[in-house]
């Protein structure tokens, strides 16, 4: 056990308080002469001792001060039993209650900020799986047991294979390829929020890439396929389903002005002004345009060329970061935490309540007079 604040231990010097009240109210004898004993010879009086009166009530007051002091040091207790329950977590973007199965114990978790459990739905997770997997393994107990779900090809790297300070259940996931999207040309899905003159640019766009129509817009509940530029120029955040599928290696065209950071340019006109910027999500990437989507906001459409720059951007690798999942399970190695501290506070203030109940009950006793 330690103490987080030890000069609490100085409220102790309150015990000169009960101490002091005890000696002042102490009960007074007065003499008494009597007749019969006045020819006794007198005999040198014994000295006086200190003494007190009362002293079980004296003893609960200054337990109740010494309770009271040791509260404001904070003590902690170290060590004890640790919770080692086993832990599953899954990476964003797959399917966690098809995982999951018929198994309905255990506490499965996403491998996201925080480590929501599974049952609050897909989470929209920016941070590096290798990064999260180091700040989990902090987390946990030293001997609970972790199983983890990636996807095959797995992305979030951070440039480093993960250590991590216990065993690892390694189970990557394999995704559907996407080839497809870049095998062929990209086509454009639009969803909502998509004004006339936003849409009469897209279709333009479209026809110079494949001289097809523009498709039909796309209900929030139904992601975009693969080889699609999705398009989603409504306020606020993308649709579940779309997260999800930008997650897997989709591309979103967003309004300009999207919240977030890291956002970065990948498209610049001639004189160098930024036109279009990426951010990358899991696998995939969000991109948005520096203006309004129409020829007199944005004056990069009226070049000729346009549609074949935008193209090359559309047609990179979404996700540089991918490797196989095999290759980055992670290694042994790291610290072990730490077990946190347990708080003894709660324990002490259920006996300063009592305590105090005690200290009241017998400081009005009828017993006690009016001493005291």
């Amino acid at each position: 056990m330690s103490l987080l604040f030890p000069l609490g231990l100085l409220a102790l010097a309150a015990w000169l308080v009960p101490l002091l009240i005890h000696l002042a109210r102490r009960q007074q004898y007065a003499p008494l002469d009597f007749a019969a004993l006045r020819w006794l010879q007198a005999r040198i009086r014994p000295r006086q001792k200190i003494r007190f009166d009362a002293w079980p009530l004296l003893l609960v007051r200054l337990l109740l001060l010494a309770a009271l002091a040791l509260l404001l040091a904070r003590p902690v207790l170290h060590g004890g039993g640790a919770d080692t329950h086993a832990v599953t977590v899954v990476a964003p973007g797959l399917d966690g209650a098809a995982l999951r199965g018929q198994d309905a114990k255990g506490d499965w978790r996403w491998l996201a900020p925080g480590f929501p459990a599974l049952a609050d739905g897909a989470p929209a997770s920016h941070q590096p799986l290798a990064s999260l997997l180091r700040e989990l393994d902090q987390t946990l107990p030293a001997g609970a047991p972790l199983t983890v779900y990636v996807p095959d090809p797995m992305p979030g790297l951070d440039g480093e294979r993960p250590r991590l300070s216990r065993a690892v259940n390694w189970r990557p996931v394999p995704l559907a390829p996407a080839s497809a999207r870049t095998a062929t040309l990209p086509e454009v899905q639009v969803g909502a929020g998509i004004a006339d003159a936003e849409q009469r640019v897209l279709a333009a766009i479209q026809r110079a890439w494949s001289n097809h129509p523009l498709s039909p817009a796309r209900a929030a509940g139904t992601a975009p396929n693969d080889g699609q530029l999705g398009v989603w120029l409504a306020a606020g955040p993308l649709p579940t389903a779309w997260q999800t599928w930008v997650q897997q290696g989709g591309s979103v065209l967003v309004a300009p002005g999207a919240a977030g950071a890291g956002w970065m340019p990948v498209l610049r006109d001639a004189e160098g002004a930024v036109v279009l910027e990426q951010r990358q999500e899991g696998s995939g990437r969000l991109l948005r345009f520096s203006a309004a989507l129409s020829p007199t906001a944005l004056p990069a459409l009226r070049d000729p060329g346009f549609p074949r720059q935008l193209l090359a951007v559309i047609a990179a690798p979404a996700a540089p970061t991918l490797a196989p999942a095999a290759t980055q399970a992670p290694l042994r190695g790291a610290a072990a935490p730490l077990p946190a501290p347990r708080e003894l506070s709660p324990w002490l203030l259920a006996l300063i309540v009592l305590l105090f109940a005690l200290e009241r009950a017998m400081a009005t006793s009828p017993r006690r007079g009016a001493g005291a």
